[in-house]
């Protein structure tokens, strides 16, 4: 297939594919599924060679969310029965992220519901970092808390953070329909801001929310933008009690479209399968890591995950390997380049050379979205998490 050369070869360059190309990639049949993972599969492997990284997720500070996000099931108002809880103290967190280092994680995750930190609480995760990086040696951190305000970034680096997450989610465009609390612009403002502090800018996005693909191609080439190390790509997982409850339009041979447009588009770039993989994909899970070079282990912030014996067995049996602590993730030319826009001048911004920041090329008309059948609604798939943090029971890592 034409397209599918033409993908590969501008992977291999680090080029940004057109609008129409990266359309065309979730517009494509089930039928061609097979070659378009062994075509995204070839810039994968130019990248990260077989290593699979995993990170594990210490949900910090459980519920009672003042925003409004449709998909959370933390958010203002929700139903969703998940466990509720305050501030972890220090020594919980770092127990909890223990089992996760324990199962082979490379980097811990510390994620706290909220708007956004207070100052307060940028000093308690400052000290969990500390409390977990005492106990772990070469561990990566990465915060996820929130918008920050100003001077919040740069505490969170002097405190040994490593990373920042804050994901996009959604296209610019139809961001307003799923938050309403705060908007696109304050999301971008905070990923910037990580750049800025030197933290290593970690967002993605959440599929199967309804949009368009033309909203799934818009969002990830404001990504590519954005230059973040790591994109986190979500399915939804539609917790009931949750306005999108209702939500069930991934199909398996879909996530793996939308996974392989994102390789393509952020060809040198972490990607990460995040939430909802075992809900989509599946049995065809194996197949995604030969588009994405990242996973979660085990359970996920409200939500029971593959168990972690099944993910190492899983890497193992595709033909993977598990990255160690010892190992780089990024490629030689992003890992030296730094964080921060101001880091990459010589090469162009996100270190893409002729590709530069975002799209390239004058907008065309685009392809009519995919008509994409409905999987069946798994609800016996959707388990909320009950173990780990804040319980007394063992963590599934």
């Amino acid at each position: 297939m034409d397209l599918l050369n033409t993908l590969v070869d501008k992977g291999l360059r680090r080029e940004l594919p057109t609008r129409d190309e990266a359309l065309a990639v979730l517009a494509t049949s089930d039928d061609e599924i097979l070659d378009v993972v062994a075509a995204a599969g070839k810039v994968r492997r130019q990248w990260f060679g077989r290593r699979v990284k995993l990170n594990y997720l210490v949900n910090l500070k459980s519920g009672l969310c003042p925003e409004d996000c449709s998909y959370c099931s933390q958010r203002l108002g929700s139903k969703a029965e998940i466990l509720k809880y305050t501030w972890l103290k220090p020594d919980q967190a770092s127990q909890a992220a223990a089992a996760g280092l324990a199962g082979g994680a490379k980097r811990v995750c510390l994620v706290a519901s909220g708007r956004g930190p207070t100052d307060r609480d940028v000093d308690r995760v400052s000290d969990t970092i500390k409390a977990i990086k005492d106990q772990n040696e070469g561990v990566e951190v990465c915060a996820c808390l929130g918008l920050l305000s100003d001077g919040q970034a740069e505490r969170l680096r002097q405190a040994g953070a490593d990373a920042y997450n804050h994901n996009l989610n959604t296209s610019e465009s139809t961001y307003g329909e799923i938050t309403t609390t705060h908007t696109y612009a304050d999301r971008v403002d905070t990923v910037q801001k990580a750049h800025a502090a030197g933290l290593s800018a970690c967002s993605g996005l959440i599929a199967g929310m309804g949009e368009s693909d033309a909203d799934l191609v818009d969002v990830v080439y404001a990504l590519r933008a954005l230059d973040p190390d790591s994109v986190p790509v979500n399915f939804l997982i539609p917790f009931e009690g949750t306005p999108l409850a209702k939500e069930w339009n991934l199909t398996p041979q879909r996530c793996l479209r939308i996974l392989a447009m994102v390789r393509f588009v952020c060809p040198d770039v972490e990607v990460r399968i995040a939430g909802g993989r075992e809900v989509h994909l599946r049995t065809m899970q194996p197949l995604a890591l030969h588009l994405a070079n990242s996973i979660f282990l085990g359970d996920y912030l409200t939500s029971e995950g593959q168990a972690g014996k099944a993910d190492l067995e899983m890497i193992a049996d595709a033909g993977f390997e598990v990255e160690g602590t010892g190992e780089v993730t990024l490629p030689e030319h992003r890992a030296t380049a730094g964080a921060g826009c101001g880091s990459h001048a010589e090469a162009g911004c996100g270190s893409h050379e002729s590709g530069g920041c975002g799209p390239c090329g004058s907008p065309a008309e685009e392809p009519a979205a995919e008509t994409t059948r409905a999987s069946e609604a798994r609800t016996d798939l959707v388990a909320v998490r009950r173990r780990g943090a804040g319980t007394d029971l063992a963590p599934n890592a």
